[in-house]
């Protein structure tokens, strides 16, 4: 014989919310505490640097900034980074979204070609699209050689030295493509304007690397 639907059995409302309480409050420590923690722990324990935001020093012991954040810098005795939309905050880290044919990027870009020319006597005609293009983040703290290059003279004349020697440091801290195929040759704006300093000695004091707070 069987059995009607008033025969079947039924859960109560009570057990089932306790049952979705306890799996909620298991995730949330689970994931919410345990996991982050251990995660940072670990990083702090195996990537110290790193975990902690991967911070640059001056010869002073000095924070001056993130080697994966780029910053500008004005003093003609330095290498300028390419263009940044919001300003190299983090917190506006992000693209202008002006595309190919916005008037606005148009005057940007010629504002930025006579600028560059103007500061850069010296320079090849032909400029490097990465000093007028910003990066999707516009955070990027690196340069192609080519762009660093095209600013050497201008570097080297502020600085008073002979662009052999300054070309020279500008190898050295010149990286490879990860691993030798990933990406492209690459230099690091931050780190090689305080490679200048250390080798060159620093410049007037209105043109030090100043100090930026750690992101």
């Amino acid at each position: 014989m069987t059995q009607g639907p008033s025969s079947q059995p039924r859960l109560g409302l009570m057990p089932a919310l306790a049952t979705a309480t306890r799996a909620v409050v298991v995730t949330l420590v689970v994931c919410g505490l345990v996991y982050p923690m251990l995660v940072t722990a670990v990083a702090q324990l195996l990537f110290p640097s790193r975990a902690q935001g991967s911070l640059v020093t001056d010869r002073r012991g000095v924070i001056v900034g993130s080697e994966l954040i780029g910053q500008s810098f004005v003093s003609p005795a330095y290498f300028q980074p390419r263009p940044s939309a919001g300003g190299y905050d983090g917190l506006k880290s992000g693209a202008s979204n002006l595309g190919p044919t916005s008037q606005g990027l148009r005057d940007r870009l010629e504002a930025d070609v006579a600028r560059l020319r103007a500061e850069n006597p010296g320079a090849p005609d032909e400029i490097p699209v990465d000093l007028v293009t910003a990066s999707g983040s516009g955070l990027d703290p690196h340069l192609s050689p080519a762009a660093a290059r095209w600013q050497a003279p201008r570097v080297a004349q502020a600085r008073g030295i002979a662009l052999s020697r300054l070309l020279s440091t500008l190898d050295a801290e010149t990286r490879a493509p990860l691993l030798g195929f990933i990406g492209g040759a690459r230099v690091n704006v931050l780190e090689l304007n305080l490679a200048l300093d250390r080798q060159f000695g620093r410049p007037a004091p209105r043109a030090e690397v100043r100090p930026q707070a750690p992101p």
